[in-house]
């Protein structure tokens, strides 16, 4: 486990979390920090509690009244749980996309990028469309789309959704991308363009995606997390993750006997 309290290119520090639901420990007690500019990949069996983890980090879970969390988690030194910090004002600087794309559907294209400035109260029309091409493009969606803007969002396919999804969650400049198997409904072509897209935007953002797909975590990211029955079981290099586990648990499941 990596919890290294000094670690100045840990843009995230989990200390002792764990999210209950009534009485029900989904997340037990897990510490780990999550490196700046890196591919941080959440794996484990079905129920491990890989996504209300990745909820917690943008405060998601609160939408359940049933949640609650112990422990702490800091983005860049801020405590994103403190009583003087809003949940709205967290997700604004951690931006989450989902297992299914979700595009506003009554919404063009151009309408679907910029509702999370509009919310924020920008309205110039050209900071807006600069907003929108730089996202687009950093989605790597703008060739596809730029003639069309006006379109409906639902009018794409699926992986162009989930892109247009990724741009909308881009386009207010977060510091940290969260993806729940954000490929898991798509076609392998489809797949391979969202793979290529998190590892180009690693560069500028810090990235933590759930995924149950081996082969995805092992190509898509820098550092892997095994979690199971809401432990953190393993967590390091992704290379080592998959060729030299340190636990047995994580071999069993990394080389396929269980999961």
């Amino acid at each position: 486990m990596v919890t290294d309290p000094n670690n100045s290119a840990a843009a995230l520090t989990v200390r002792g979390l764990s999210v209950f639901f009534g009485e029900r420990a989904a997340v037990k007690n897990v510490s780990i920090d999550i490196t700046a500019k890196a591919v941080t990949a959440i794996i484990g069996p079905s129920g491990c509690g890989k996504s209300t983890f990745l909820r917690a980090i943008n405060r998601m879970h609160e939408l359940n009244p049933d949640a609650r969390m112990e422990g702490e988690i800091k983005l860049f030194g801020d405590d994103i749980y403190s009583r003087t910090v809003e949940s709205v004002t967290v997700r604004r600087r951690i931006g989450m996309v989902f297992q299914k794309s979700n595009p506003f559907p009554t919404m063009s294209i151009f309408e679907n990028v910029t509702v999370g400035l509009r919310l924020n109260g920008v309205r110039d029309r050209k900071i807006l469309a600069e907003r929108t091409e730089q996202s687009l493009r950093m989605a790597a969606l703008w060739d596809e789309v730029k003639d069309r803007m006006n379109a409906p969002a639902i009018s794409l396919s699926g992986g162009q959704q989930q892109r247009l999804c990724i741009a909308r969650a881009l386009a207010v400049q977060p510091e940290v991308l969260l993806m729940d198997e954000p490929a898991s409904a798509l076609d392998p072509l489809a797949t391979a363009k969202i793979e290529d897209l998190i590892v180009s935007l690693k560069k500028d953002y810090t990235i933590v995606i759930v995924t149950h797909n081996m082969q995805q975590a092992a190509r898509a990211s820098d550092f892997t997390a095994f979690f199971y029955l809401g432990e953190l079981v393993e967590f390091g290099p992704t290379t080592k993750i998959f060729t030299s586990p340190a636990q047995k648990r994580t071999e069993d499941y990394v080389t396929g006997r269980f999961g």
